[in-house]
């Protein structure tokens, strides 16, 4: 609730996300993330397109025992989710305030995570250098993605959609699961 709190009082200065309230923030924004608990392989993360740390900064929360990398190019974002990290102690989440193709860590992610960052064939595309064999990608979708989903068929990863329910949420959410 402290992550939810810095990010209202943040936003109302920073435009780092349209959504306002704390009760629509933890629907929206935590729940939300924390959809993909049951998805996540470890022990490395990288939540690429971070901005305000949605998913990754729930989801470093959620398993303080993995490595999370919060990844954006954007100054006044990687400022706050910098912030977030010194005033919560966060010792698991790592900041890489860079361009996803200019990023090349010299260990590769068990999972890549992406929530409104680019289209299915995009997201693939600028993150494949990130992802181990055997990983996988989890890509945060509203509605059922089918035209993106043709862009990616023919690549020849496994593709899986997962639709999810967040609690008190009437739009449609959907994980798409792509194999490295």
């Amino acid at each position: 609730m402290t992550y939810t709190a810095m990010l209202e009082k943040w936003n109302q200065t920073f435009s780092l996300t349209a959504i306002h309230g704390p009760q629509q923030m933890v629907m929206r924004h935590l729940l939300d993330s924390l959809s993909l608990v049951p998805y996540i392989k470890g022990p490395r993360l990288v939540d690429v397109g971070s901005g305000a740390g949605l998913p990754g900064i729930p989801l470093a929360l959620a398993f303080p025992e993995y490595e999370v990398v919060l990844l954006d190019s954007q100054t006044k974002k990687v400022r706050f989710i910098r912030q977030v990290v010194a005033d919560l102690g966060m010792t698991n989440a790592i900041i890489a305030h860079t361009r996803v193709q200019d990023y090349h860590p010299q260990q590769m992610f068990d999972t890549v995570i992406s929530r409104a960052f680019a289209t299915l064939a995009e997201f693939a595309g600028a993150t494949r250098h990130l992802c181990r064999t055997g990983g996988c990608m989890l890509a945060m979708k509203g509605k059922f993605p089918g035209q993106e989903l043709e862009e990616i068929r023919h690549t020849g990863r496994t593709v899986n959609i997962i639709p999810v329910h967040i609690p008190g949420l009437e739009a449609q959410r959907h994980i798409v699961r792509i194999s490295c």
